[in-house]
């Protein structure tokens, strides 16, 4: 089913798209709800064999994307990245920063703190490095910018704290950015899902800076990476300017000004719960 009409209708028709990890969860999904939608669609991230595995699913399906693989913790690859796009399509529209890593440790009980340089590298400067690239081409088009962060990017989570830093900075970083490219006309959309199905889960970072194997989430509870895709569509077509997935988020949002101490007890909750 279509969930985009009206006059978003032909939103992504001919529009240029990087979506960065790409290779599976959101990033994945994204790319298979927005290729029937008649863009160019540039993937990205570190694994080119599962890289490969979403190009041959999208190609079984009529669509051919760019591949390219890069790791956004580093500059120089973020910089090649767009190149490649623009060297492939000439233009760039939508610029889909999604890649990210995450965590589940006590801050207390964290033996390796690598671990937080390690996320805040990937998830808020990796997101900045990309788009400090993008820039020029998006001026050009009058793109969008499209950041996916998290509701823990607006409150504190237990366990979580390392990530939670690095996804406040990334919610500060582009609402401070959408103000300073509004005279370009050039978009800011922000993403804030709920939990949500992923192999990111499964490699989050232990307190010794490990993988942790098996996701502590219960998966069967939570929203799969689909539904969030479905969710994004519209608020990207629109270009919004925050989307919050799920009704617990957008209703802690506002608790959280005036009754912030059980904003608190609801995070250690979910996270005890995981869902």
């Amino acid at each position: 089913m279509d969930i985009l009409k009206g006059k978003f209708k032909d939103s992504f028709k001919e529009k240029v798209i990087i979506i960065t990890g790409a290779s599976e969860g959101i990033g994945r999904a994204l790319a298979l709800a927005l290729a029937p939608q008649g863009c160019k669609l540039v993937v990205s991230a570190r694994n080119l064999e599962r890289l490969n595995s979403l190009a041959q699913e999208l190609s079984s399906l009529g669509y051919k994307p760019l591949v390219h693989v890069a790791d956004v913790s580093e500059q120089a690859q973020c910089q090649g990245l767009i190149q490649a796009c623009i060297a492939e399509f000439g233009q760039l529209d939508i610029l889909v920063n999604n890649a990210g890593m995450t965590m589940w440790s006590r801050f207390d009980e964290l033996e390796d703190l690598t671990v937080l340089s390690k996320i805040m590298q990937v998830n808020y400067l990796g997101s900045a490095y990309l788009t400090h690239a993008a820039i020029p081409y998006l001026k050009q088009s009058q793109g969008q910018v499209v950041a996916v962060a998290s509701l823990t990017g607006m409150t504190g989570v237990p366990a979580r704290s390392g990530y939670a830093a690095s996804k406040h900075a990334v919610i500060g970083f582009f609402d401070s950015l959408r103000i300073e490219l509004s005279d370009y006309k050039v978009a800011v959309t922000v993403i804030c899902p709920d939990f949500v199905v992923t192999q990111t889960h499964k490699r989050a970072l232990d307190a010794k800076g490990k993988a942790l194997g098996d996701t502590p989430m219960q998966e069967a509870k939570i929203m799969t990476a689909e539904q969030c895709a479905q969710m994004m569509l519209p608020a990207i077509a629109s270009r919004k300017r925050l989307l919050i997935t799920s009704f617990r988020g957008r209703v802690g949002r506002f608790i959280k000004v005036i009754a912030p101490g059980l904003i608190d007890k609801i995070a250690r909750r979910a996270i005890e719960a995981g869902r």
